[in-house]
Formats: C-alpha cells, structure tokens, sequence
C-alpha cells in the first residue's frame, strides 16, 4: 500500500478488514467486512425491482458480479445477483473481476486531505477485529435497514461494523458520498469566486485567474471532505448493534406518521384552493 492506493494481496488480508474494490472503470467502490476463509459480509441492493423509496435509491449501482448470470446462483457460494440487503458471499464474487483495496482507519489528516478521492481511509480509529466480525455477523442475521445511496449504503455498513460509530443526523457518513457531495459544494460556490477577481481586474479566463479559481475549488473540497469524515465530526455517537437493530422499527414508524402528515397538508392544501377558486368555475 500507498499514499496514491491501498491495493493488497490476498495473502495480506486479516479477518476483520474492511476491503473494497472500485467498479465502473474507478467511478465507485463496493465495501465490504473480510470475515475470513474467502469470504465477505457486505450490504448490497442487489438486481432487484425499486418501485418504491427514494429517488436517489432507485438510482444505485448495482453490486451484481458480471461474471454472474441473473439468474443463476455462484457455484461456490451460492451468491444471487437478485439478492439484497446484509449478505455473504465469496471473495470472487466481492470483487466481481476487480483488484482488492484495503480501506485504512486512524490515518492523520494530511494523508487523507492528499487522497484524491473518498471512500479509502477515515481519521476515525478501528475497534478490535473480535468486536468488527461479530458486528458483521450480527447485521448479517439482521439486516441493516434500507439501501440508499446517499445515507445508508455498503461503506456506511462497513464503517458502522469497524467502529460502530452512528450519524445521529439526517446526513450520510461514507467517504464516496461526502466526495460527490463536496465536489458539488465546490463547483457551487465558484460564481462566488469570481468576485475577487472582478474587483482586483483579473480576467478569470487569464492564467492568474484559472489558478486562483482552481485554489479555490481545491481547497473547498478538500474542506468539506475533511469535515464530513466520521472522525472529526460531533453528531456521531458509539451506538451498539443490538440497540441499532432495536429502534429501526421505531424510525420507521416515525417516517411513516411524517409522510402521512405531509399528504394531509397537501390534501388541506387541495381543498383550500378548491374552494377559494370562484364559483362559476365550479359549476
């Protein structure tokens, strides 16, 4: 391993490790718990119908090995394309053709503000490998709520197993989300930058100014990702697993009486512009 990559062997990996391997030529990685003997728990959507949640979830990649027919199971593991949720499968079938990464923990912030990209190493420290496999062993049994892109997917599985750190807010703790997420951020503020440069008489277009533009976009990015790592933040609490699994019905209870709430206003809503439209339309 690299300051530039976390590639290992196979030879290398301990029960406990937190692996991942990229698809879509480097675009996204798929994390997942080595839990030793060549096999892996890790949290996938699977090649399944999404006609209903959110958006953002009927948009994620799917983890389904290539090499894998949809309908037809890994001869070695039994691993199904069609299969979702908190799963084992085979080394093989993990890294669906790709090379293994080993994700690292405890990394100062130097080394993380010069990785290139998120979703390779946290500043959060890793709790013992007996305390990370029985985590993985426990969701595998079950379950690790839904699948969502944004807040809730196979790096948020792995990070939760290695340190058990919960986001208490609305906001996601994976590395690949805060990297789209402070990418954005950047490019969102650049109308901004601008200013400095119409005030000193720089053409932003000039060399001076696509230099500065550039500094600018860096360090923002770099800024936000620091921020958004589980490691610095403070809405992040040591959540054990049993209690995890425990107030899950709860929160979706929860989003059930919010969305319920929200059609009755629209409904309210409906009904007050019905009636305040004039008469001879109605009729």
């Amino acid at each position: 391993m690299g300051v530039l990559s976390n590639k290992i062997t196979r030879d290398q990996l301990k029960a406990g490790d937190h692996i991942y391997s990229w698809r879509q030529a480097y675009f996204y990685s798929h994390h997942g718990i080595y839990v030793g003997e060549e096999k892996v728990i890790h949290f996938t959507q699977g090649q399944k119908e999404t006609g209903k949640g959110t958006k953002s979830s009927q948009y994620t990649f799917s983890c389904r090995p290539p090499q894998i027919s949809v309908d037809d199971p890994c001869p070695r593991c039994g691993y199904h394309s069609k299969r979702d949720g908190v799963i084992r499968s085979c080394l093989d079938c993990f890294l669906s053709g790709g090379d293994l990464y080993l994700f690292e923990y405890a990394v100062d912030k130097v080394y993380f503000i010069v990785q290139p990209r998120g979703g390779t190493c946290t500043l959060a420290s890793s709790d013992p490998p007996e305390s990370v496999l029985y985590r993985a062993f426990y969701l595998l049994e079950n379950g690790f709520g839904d699948y969502n892109l944004f807040k809730n997917n196979c790096e948020d599985f792995a990070i939760y197993c290695k340190t058990e750190l919960l986001v208490l807010t609305s906001a996601g703790r994976s590395g690949q989300a805060a990297s789209f997420m402070a990418a954005a951020s950047s490019i969102g503020i650049l109308p901004l930058d601008f200013v400095p440069l119409v005030l000193s008489g720089v053409r932003a277009t000039s060399l001076p100014g696509l230099g500065y533009l550039g500094c600018r976009m860096l360090y923002t990015y770099c800024e936000n990702r620091l921020a958004s790592d589980i490691g610095v933040r403070h809405d992040v609490s040591k959540v054990p697993v049993e209690k995890l699994i425990a107030i899950e019905p709860e929160e979706e209870e929860e989003e059930e009486a919010s969305n319920e709430i929200v059609e009755k206003n629209q409904f309210i809503s409906l009904h007050e512009r019905i009636n305040s439209m004039p008469q001879t339309l109605l009729s």
